[in-house]
């Protein structure tokens, strides 16, 4: 059964303390949860205020579904990141 795994890096910059990253990771993690149905959390650099990695998981039977579920995810996670003031400085999937 195919995995699809996404990994974000976002770059928070008017988070000014470990409270105003974690609003904003929030934030972004239960929109893509209750959106897409898929599994998120923070994955490294934890006491970082202004920087985190975010992995999304998904499993399915076909491989083209998790391709365009992924690539919605992307987009949705921009524009939540963006809307929350933050920026997703780099994102790539990987499929087992």
């Amino acid at each position: 059964m195919p995995i699809a795994v996404l990994t974000l890096e976002l770059r928070i910059e008017g988070a000014h303390s470990l409270k105003d990253k974690r609003q904003v990771l929030r934030s972004l993690k239960d929109k893509l949860r209750s959106s897409f149905n898929v599994s998120v959390a923070e994955l490294e650099q934890t006491d970082l205020w202004q920087r985190a990695t975010i992995g999304v998981v998904s499993i399915s039977g076909s491989r083209d579904y998790l391709s365009g579920l992924m690539q919605q995810v992307e987009r949705a996670a921009t524009r939540i990141a963006n809307d929350n003031g933050a920026e997703v400085t780099d994102s790539f999937v990987e499929m087992d």
